[in-house]
């Protein structure tokens, strides 16, 4: 509020100065009406002026009825003053007016203040438009936090148990310094969180502060780097100054890697603005003065490109890793951020925790946040199952493609290429299990095949990669025993890669080969493309070693279509009415029993579903592109 009152005042005076300009450079006299300069040259041969006033501007004339009017003088009229004399006029000449002080200031000094002025907004802009003005530039840009304003506890952080553990001391020392200070304990100084982004280390961070109730200090890296060298150390001074005016406190400074990168790898040596605030940082953390009571929190995902000189005992020297969370991790994210989310009664949300591997805190918000807005969208007053499938799908694989149009020859090849993908890895052994597959277009998927682990991977058995291998092999050999090897796609490219690179990986990485002892063969990057560091021999038996995998996998994956052909013509023909099918009917179609509709499926899918051509019509297939009913969706 205070800055608005600011800013409307400022206005107000600029407005005032420009109407005192205006009035100042447009002043007009009013001494009568104006007319032309021929009326005014008739007067005077008539006889009928009175008297006139002559200035540098204008003619005020009286006539002899006592009126007035003005008139402008013509510069091209040299006889003027010849013509009044010549008709007895009286002509009296007007001082010309002088400029007032104000306007001899603005002509005077305008120039030099609006040069002065636009220096120092160029000099705000370029220091971040911080508050203080120019004369601030070294003032630090940390924003204090109260007690009262820190609400996060370590309740509302999850999936990280083992970093809350670490860090819980530190929020002890800060409650009552005086039980670690009396048995000589000394706290760590500085607390570095590392971990991928979106792990949660800002947030772990102010549930620190949120729990011992201490004020907050809160900066990033970059705010210490500026142009100027020496403005980054003065802010540096300047933060734990403050800091030290209300210790106990926490500084929490956040990608601390855009100022803590090691020290002499860059082009300017030790003289950089950079350099200088890392060496001041050093300086305040463990230097010549003791900062008690203040414990410094930095976060960062790049611990590797870190000074040393900040990672020693005394400085840094608690490392917390905040990595991905597990499972249990992720179920328990998911609770809190569906706190204030309405949930329908099918909601699971371990079966979500399951679906979301390699899920980072933020991924699982941006999950749930994409699921309400789903449930929006369709008027619903609770957020279903139904929505966060979707709201995974879009951010696994992309928004669906319902524009794409497909010709029934298309769409059944995908749903047979589909099939075979999830016939096959229903029946090897120790793949994960299948949850649904859909042949609506994602992303560049034209079709996906969606398998569920049933826990947090750390390690994979040969039996499970050889599995993996014949189930992405599936849908090639799917579309050849339907259409024959001369009519395969071009749609199993990123299959074969897959298989490929796991059967090389076995080889060469993980000593799952026959003929090799169990050693890591290296291949060296270069521009021209992968180096290798192993004799030819060794080359040409792990090209073998890879080819037998494959092609043994790939014969499992035949045998399994063929003995279940009639499986694979139901799934296909399940996939072009439902478009996709969960376990249920996958179940359903693995025992030979008759399918039952997904959940949602309604009459009016029913309906539109009839009116899909047959096979080798070259109309759009997808039901919400059929008929009247485009409206409906087989998830919804």
């Amino acid at each position: 509020m205070n800055d608005m009152v600011k800013n409307l005042l400022i206005w107000g005076v600029i407005a005032v100065v420009l109407i005192a300009v205006f009035n100042q450079f447009s002043s007009i006299s009013s001494s009568g009406q104006q007319v032309s300069y021929t009326t005014f040259y008739s007067d005077i041969t008539n006889g009928k002026l009175k008297e006139v006033h002559i200035n540098n501007k204008e003619i005020a004339a009286t006539t002899s009825s006592n009126s007035n009017y003005v008139t402008y003088i013509p510069y091209f009229d040299n006889k003027l003053m010849d013509d009044l004399l010549k008709y007895n006029v009286p002509v009296f000449g007007t001082p010309e007016e002088k400029p007032s002080l104000l306007t001899t200031i603005l002509i005077s000094w305008f120039p030099i203040i609006f040069l002065i002025g636009f220096w120092l907004f160029i000099m705000r802009q370029m220091q971040g438009g911080g508050k203080g003005g120019p004369m601030s530039v070294g003032k630090s840009k940390a924003r204090m936090l109260t007690p009262d304003q820190v609400k996060t506890k370590f309740t509302d952080v999850a999936g990280s148990e083992e970093a809350k553990q670490e860090v819980t001391e530190v929020v002890d020392f800060l409650r009552d310094p005086g039980k670690y200070q009396k048995l000589g304990g000394r706290i760590p100084k500085g607390i570095l969180m590392v971990g991928p982004p979106g792990t949660g280390k800002t947030l772990l961070a102010r549930a620190i502060a949120g729990e011992a109730n201490v004020p907050f200090f809160t900066i990033s890296g970059s705010d210490f780097v500026e142009m100027f060298v020496g403005v980054g150390a003065s802010r540096v001074r300047d933060l734990f100054e403050q800091a030290r005016k209300h210790a106990p406190c926490i500084i929490f400074i956040d990608e601390i890697d855009a100022v803590g990168r090691k020290r002499g790898a860059g082009s300017m040596g030790g003289h950089d603005e950079r350099e200088q605030t890392l060496n001041q940082m050093l300086v305040e953390m463990d230097g010549f003065e003791a900062n008690s009571g203040i414990i410094i929190i930095a976060a960062t995902n790049r611990v590797d490109i870190l000074d040393p000189a900040l990672l020693r005992p005394g400085r840094f020297d608690r490392q917390v890793q905040v990595g991905l969370p597990d499972m249990k991790g992720r179920e328990q994210i998911l609770a809190v951020h569906v706190r204030k989310v309405p949930l329908d009664n099918n909601v699971d949300l371990s079966v979500l925790a399951r679906g979301t591997p390699g899920y980072s805190g933020a991924d699982l918000a941006n999950l749930v946040n994409e699921a309400a807005l789903f449930a929006a969208r369709r008027n619903k007053r609770l957020v279903s199952m139904d929505e966060f499938e979707e709201a995974k799908d879009k951010i696994n694989m992309g928004t669906e493609r319902r524009s794409l149009t497909m010709t029934t020859e298309q769409l059944v090849n995908t749903a047979y290429h589909e099939a075979g993908h999830a016939i096959v890895g229903y029946l090897v052994p120790e793949h994960d299990p299948l949850h649904k597959v859909t042949i609506i277009p994602r992303g560049g998927a034209l079709g996906v095949t969606f398998f569920l682990p049933e826990g947090d991977q750390i390690s994979q058995s040969k039996t499970k990669l050889e599995s993996m291998i014949s189930t992405a092999y599936a849908g090639r050999i799917a579309e050849g025993l339907i259409y024959g090897d001369d009519k395969i796609t071009s749609g199993a490219s990123s299959d074969i890669r897959y298989a490929s690179n796991v059967a090389r990986a076995m080889v060469t990485e993980w000593g799952f080969s026959d003929r090799l002892a169990p050693i890591f063969f290296e291949y060296e990057e270069s521009s021209y493309g992968p180096m290798k560091k192993i004799s030819d021999e060794t080359a040409r038996i792990i090209d073998e070693d890879v080819q037998a995998i494959i092609k043994r996998n790939y014969e499992r994956a035949y045998q399994l279509l063929t003995d279940n052909i009639d499986i694979l013509h139901a799934m296909k023909d399940a996939l072009i009415k439902y478009e996709t099918i969960g376990k249920k009917q996958i179940a359903e179609l693995m025992g030979r029993k008759p399918v039952t509709p997904p959940d949602g499926w309604t009459e009016k899918d029913e309906q539109a579903v009839k009116a899909v051509p047959t096979e080798g019509e070259s109309e759009p297939t997808s039901k919400n592109d059929i008929g009247p009913d485009d409206s409906s969706s087989s998830n919804s």
